[in-house]
């Protein structure tokens, strides 16, 4: 595991993984470039205008220490609303995903830093394919997006699984994401430096299923905005190792790099355990982040790792999907839970 080389850069905590660490299986004679990405990792504040500031030169040093795309946790700019079911219309924190104010700091960060800038929001939908009555049911989606340097959002997806559990009750605040192009892998150009890139966030990290699309889709990174930490109902267990190990996982077993920023910090009930992490395919950690401070990753990538792991150990050409039909089954009454006085269990959309 490399931990990096910390240094600080207006009040940043910055820490950049050392060098480009050896493709064990290579294949190709490749000359290409690594691509610098970066995340951030935060802690929340009440104050909008002071949380832009902190980002804005979290991005700007990510920035200037050569990043071309920095990825922002998940709800970036919200108070994490799930540790509570909500009282009223919860979709009224919600902001419209072309004009409300994520997106537009992001537009605002990636314009002054020239770089492509990936927020988290609370997507408002008052209207939504195959959701009878979506405005009554007062939810909305929770989304992901890239915002390049002249504006553009070039990339957006909608997370598809969505938690029920105590202290994450957000099945009362998030529809999930439609079933049909679900896991869609995003062509991203970082300067003549296309990335495949996919979005999904925070609890489709736990599903292989997840990985998986992506990597058929042929995606090379993917991000999972996140936020997590204690559990409320076990306050002595501490998910982070298992966390870490099922995403560093999946990305062995889908030959992708792993890009998971965490928020730090405590709000509500619960306290988020930060630890973000960069990984590669080899489910090597790059780089990470402590639990309990902010920081700023930074991490140079050598995406033809991809195709050297998958030649090597050929995962997606020696699979059995005529014997996979288990997985697509409806959820079964037995996997149900109760949570408090409610039967809870897939979030199934027809969109």
């Amino acid at each position: 595991m490399n931990h990096g080389a910390s240094g600080t850069l207006r009040d940043v905590n910055l820490i950049t993984a050392d060098g480009v660490p050896q493709s064990y299986a290579r294949v190709h004679d490749t000359r290409a470039a690594p691509v610098r990405v970066a995340l951030v990792q935060h802690r929340w504040r009440p104050d909008p205008d002071e949380l832009e500031r902190v980002l804005l030169d979290a991005i700007g040093a990510a920035a200037a220490a050569g990043a071309r795309i920095v990825f922002l946790p998940e709800i970036t700019f919200l108070r994490y609303p799930a540790d509570v079911r909500p009282d009223g219309r919860a979709a009224d924190l919600a902001e419209d995903p072309e004009t409300g104010r994520s997106v537009a700091f992001a537009r605002r960060a990636a314009a002054k830093h020239d770089v492509h800038v990936h927020v988290s929001l609370y997507e408002r939908a008052d209207v939504a394919e195959g959701v009878p009555d979506a405005v009554a049911d007062g939810l909305g989606y929770n989304t992901a997006v890239v915002v390049a340097p002249d504006g553009d959002v070039v990339a957006r997806t909608r997370k598809t699984h969505i938690p029920i559990t105590a202290g994450y009750y957000e099945d009362h605040y998030f529809r999930a994401g439609p079933a049909t192009d679900a896991y869609p892998v995003h062509e991203v150009d970082l300067e003549g430096a296309p990335l495949r890139l996919g979005l999904p966030t925070c609890w489709d990290e736990w599903f292989p299923e997840v990985a998986r699309a992506y990597s058929l889709g042929g995606a090379q990174v993917l991000c999972y905005p996140t936020a997590i930490g204690s559990e409320p109902d076990h306050p002595d267990f501490d998910t982070m190792p298992l966390w870490r190990q099922v995403i560093v996982g999946n990305g062995i077993a889908n030959g992708l790099f792993m890009v998971v920023p965490n928020r730090t910090g405590h709000e509500g009930i619960n306290t988020f355990y930060g630890s973000s992490f960069i990984s590669d395919p080899y489910g090597r950690v790059l780089v990470e982040a402590p639990r309990d401070e902010e920081a700023v990753l930074v991490a140079d990538l050598d995406l033809p790792q991809r195709e050297d792991w998958l030649t090597l150990f050929p995962f997606l050409g020696t699979r059995r999907p005529d014997s996979y039909g288990v997985l697509v089954e409806p959820v079964r009454d037995e996997h149900r839970i109760v949570v408090g006085d409610e039967v809870t269990g897939s979030t199934d959309v027809s969109a």
